[in-house]
């Protein structure tokens, strides 16, 4: 594959990923012991509120984590991806299909730097 063009997908890989860790850093915290893992932070209730509105209020803020628990888990698999991709380009085996060893067609890489596999094997 030509170096201009790894380059350039290089680039748009790192684009994805800063793109990713900012999306992540606005509901969760990255975890510094597991690589691309990161923490939704859970809502600490302030206590401001007694009662039902206390409840009420307790009760969104749950389910609003529970809501991004599966958001951050798909950004967590496509950073995993992306760095993957790029710790392939490092070693030279970028673009080549995981399950059947050919190499991966430039228009699929183009659409999907961080792909795996040829859409063949996907």
């Amino acid at each position: 594959m030509d170096k201009n063009l790894i380059n350039q997908l290089k680039d748009k890989l790192e684009e994805g990923k800063k793109n990713i860790e900012e999306q992540l850093e606005k509901f969760a915290l990255k975890d510094e012991k597991l690589k691309d893992d990161w923490n939704t932070r859970f809502p600490h209730f302030d206590g401001g509120e007694t009662g039902s509105a206390a409840l009420e209020k307790a009760a969104d803020e749950v389910e609003e984590y529970s809501i991004l628990l599966p958001i951050e888990y798909g950004l967590e698999l496509r950073l995993k991806n992306i760095n993957l991709a790029l710790e392939k380009i490092k070693i030279g085996k970028y673009g080549i299909c995981e399950k059947c060893g050919k190499e991966i067609p430039l228009e699929r890489l183009k659409i999907s730097p961080e792909a795996k596999s040829c859409a063949k094997c996907q």
